[in-house]
Formats: structure tokens, sequence, C-alpha cells
């Protein structure tokens, strides 16, 4: 018969100073510093002492020094652990929202850290030494690679939306077809953001169908603001007509109303040599004339979260006045690594390379088989049996609904356990592996993998291996 282990009683438990002079204890209070273990042993100690005395079994070896130092140790590292990791991403969604989005330059981090970590030149002209507009940091790149006349900066496209509204037309009506009444993440809705902005939705048209005659047919003497949506998470197919912006742009020159494109995802260049159709590019539309467009830095330009405006300068003007800009604005880290991303489409030639999310979009399939087939090699050897597919990778992050790129999975049938238990293991893994579960297998996705992380891959899959 076992011999059943011992129960401690409330008497047992020790006192806070002999368990901080204790020998197991010292390294503790050397490495993470004497307040903190303090803390959290009086915080231990009176779970233990209720858990005693709502008649809870606390064993006496639960008690001991080494093994108390032990739940310091693991209540401190669930504390300071970081709950942002490193992740590998092998889904094959390019601007996965839950992870990120757009994997930043490397030069442009670099160089943002760089000016971070110090003082920097935020609002203040270094030709004059008095105080600037910290718009100066990136507006003039903006206007370079866009062809615009001014831009500016807030703090996401959602902000760039609500604060264009509001400037515009607070108020007044403004004319939005009914197929472009979008909800996106977190049921951000259209029509509700335009109350918030205190604006008039005057909604026209069908859901597949809205024409010329009916923007021109809805202006009114209210009217101060023509709005087209880009339906960058859905698309309507089928008996449909969508009104050109060219169009648009003619009403609103001789009705004398603004055209306003809100674009969301924002490509600077254009994509359809690598099979997305769906998606203007930002020069493009500003070549047509619309007055204003909004787009995200983190999606398709493949910078950090922000909100981009560029058209009109008098406009633009207007909504720097406005009392939300304040609010909406980015901070130094934001505009560093915006500015740094920027300078990067100043070479075309190479910003395929230098932006991750551009170079996975443009990654031939050819290029990604041969990573594909050396990866499965290499788990080959480390145990790991791995088949290759066709299959296909998409953008993501709320854009080009529709549309894929042509691409090779690793598919991995047996890793241990059912195939949820073995993509925990990944997730829970250094650095954090994701991929996809199709069909009862793992599937892993080449083309989103960042340079140097095959090997990574190979070593993550390898561990896993139950």
């Amino acid at each position: 018969m076992t011999k059943q282990a011992p129960t401690a009683s409330l008497r047992d438990l020790p006192k806070l100073d002999a368990l901080l002079s204790s020998t197991p204890f010292a390294p503790l209070v050397d490495r993470l510093g004497r307040s903190l273990i303090i803390e959290e042993a009086r915080a231990m100690l009176e779970v233990l002492r209720n858990d005693m005395r709502e008649g809870g079994h606390v064993f006496q070896s639960e008690l001991s020094e080494a093994a108390l130092a032990g739940q310091i140790e693991r209540r401190i590292a669930a504390l300071t652990d970081p709950v942002q990791c490193r992740v590998i991403n092998a889904t094959g969604v390019i601007l996965h929202t839950s992870l990120g989005r757009a994997p930043l330059s490397e030069a442009a981090v670099k160089a943002a850290v760089a000016e971070a970590t110090g003082y920097s030149c935020l609002e203040l002209d270094r030709s004059t030494g008095k105080r600037s507009d910290r718009d100066k940091l990136v507006n003039g790149l903006i206007e370079r690679i866009t062809g615009a006349e001014a831009a500016t900066v807030v703090n996401n496209n959602a902000a760039a939306t609500m604060i264009i509204l509001n400037t515009l037309a607070e108020g007044k009506e403004v004319v939005c077809s009914r197929a472009h009444m979008v909800e996106i993440g977190g049921s951000y809705r259209m029509p509700d953001v335009m109350r918030k902005a205190a604006c008039k939705l005057v909604e026209i048209g069908t859901t597949n169908k809205t024409k010329a005659a009916d923007y021109e047919e809805a202006i009114t003497d209210e009217t101060t603001m023509l709005l087209k949506v880009h339906t960058s998470n859905y698309a309507i197919v089928g008996f449909t007509h969508e009104t050109a912006l060219e169009e648009l742009v003619e009403i609103g020159r001789r009705r004398n109303v603004p055209v306003v494109y809100d674009l969301g995802a924002g490509s600077i260049i254009e994509l359809k040599k690598y099979g997305i159709t769906s998606e203007p590019s930002v020069p493009e539309l500003v070549r047509t004339g619309a007055d204003l467009v909004c787009f995200s830095g983190d999606k398709l330009f493949g910078g950090p979260q922000a909100g981009i405006i560029v058209g009109r300068k008098d406009l633009v003007d207007r909504i720097k006045k406005n009392a939300y800009f304040r609010m909406m604005r980015c901070d130094k880290m934001t505009l560093a690594l915006l500015e740094h991303t920027l300078k990067l489409y100043l070479d075309p030639e190479n910003v395929l390379q230098t932006v991750p999310t551009l170079r996975a979009i443009s990654r031939d399939a050819e290029e990604i088989k041969r990573k594909a087939r050396s990866i499965a090699t290499r788990l080959k050897k480390r145990g790991v049996e791995a088949e290759l597919q066709d299959s296909t990778s998409q953008i993501g992050g709320g854009s080009t609904p529709g549309e894929e790129l042509p691409t090779t999975v690793l598919v991995i049938r047996k890793l241990g356990g059912s195939p949820d238990a073995a993509a925990k293991r990944l997730r829970m893994n250094t650095p954090s592996v994701f991929c996809r579960i199709e069909n009862d297998a793992l599937v892993f996705d080449p083309r989103t993998l960042l340079d140097g992380q095959d090997t990574e891959l190979v070593d993550a899959i390898a561990a896993a291996k139950n």
C-alpha cells in the first residue's frame, strides 16, 4: 500500500523573512529584485493560506523552500514573459490581421530604432531652430511617390475616414452607394462611422448596381461629399454595375462637390502583373482626379499602422485644423517607420525586395516550389515526412477578395497526436509557428516565410514531433 504524503497545516506555512533569507531564494532575489520577490511571495502564501482554510489539501512537500522558490519563479515568468512573441507565419496569408499584418522592412526598423532611442526632431525645424509640423517628416515623401498635391497622416485608416467625413461633411449630406456600406473587423460599419462623424448618409443605388445618374440625382444644396469605398473584403459578382471613379470626378467637378475614395488597403505599385486585378494603386487614383484618397500604412503599403490621406491641399489643410487631428496624430516611432518605408519606394527597381509584403506577393511560383522542396528534404533527414502539393496563397488583411496567388505547400499528416495538438505545440514553440489545418493535415506555405526562416521552421517542426 502506497504511503500517503503528509498534509500541511497553517502552522507549517513558512515566514516570509525565512524564505527570503533561504538558499533557494537568494538567486531569485539577486536576479529579479527583492521588491518583486516579496510581492509575489506574499501573494503565493496568501493563496496557500486560503486553500487550507477552505479545506484544500496542501502537502508538506509543497512548502519546502526549494518548492516555493520554484513556484515563485513560475509566477514571475507568467508575469514577465512576453505576450507578443516572434512568429513564423506559414499560413500563406500575407497580411494576416491576427499576426500583425505587414512585417516591416528590416532597414526601416533599424533606422527608426536608431532615431527613437534618443531625442529626435519630431516637431523642430533644424534650419530655423523653431517649432515645426511633424507632418514634414513624411508628407513630402508621400506626395512624391503618390503624385498628390498634399498629404497628411493619422493613426489608422479608420481614423482617416472619420476625420475626412467630420471635416468636410459635419451636419451635411454624404452620398454613398448601398454597395459601399461595408463592415470590416470589429463591427466597424460605414453607416455607424458617418453617424459618429455627424454626417447625414444619403444611400443610393442597389446592392449590385449603382449608376452615375444615381449620384447626380442625389446631390442637393446640402451635399458636401461623394464617397466611394473600395469593397476590399468582399466582392459582388454577376449582374452588377459600379460607377467608375472617373465618372464621379466629372460629376463632382461639375457640381462643385468633393469626391473622396476610401481605398483601405492602399498599394503604391501596380499589382496586376502579379495576378491581383481588383486593387487600384494610389498613384492611379490620384491621377484620376479624386479630391481625397485615404489608405492604410500597414497593409499593401507594407509599413506601420497609419492612415494616409492624400489629395487637394485646401482639403488636407482643413483636415489638419480639425480638433480631432491631435487625437489621431502619429507618434515619433510610427512616423520614423513610415518615413523610412517611404524612402524604400524611391527605388522602384528594388522596392519589391526591400518591402517584405511586396516580396511575398511578387515571389515566383517556381521559387516557392524550390523552397518547399528544400524544406521537405531537410525535414525528411529529421524524421518528418512532408509531401508537396499545389495550392494558393491569399493577400489577406481585408483586401483582394476572391483573388489568390499560386503556391506550393508542404503537407504533414503525422507529427504525433491529432493535427490540432501538433499545431498547438508549434504555436507554443519559440518562435511560435502558425500553419493551416486542412483535410486532417498540417499545411505550411513557404510564400509567407521571411528571409532566413527556413531553417527555423525545420527546427520547430522537428521539435514538435511527438
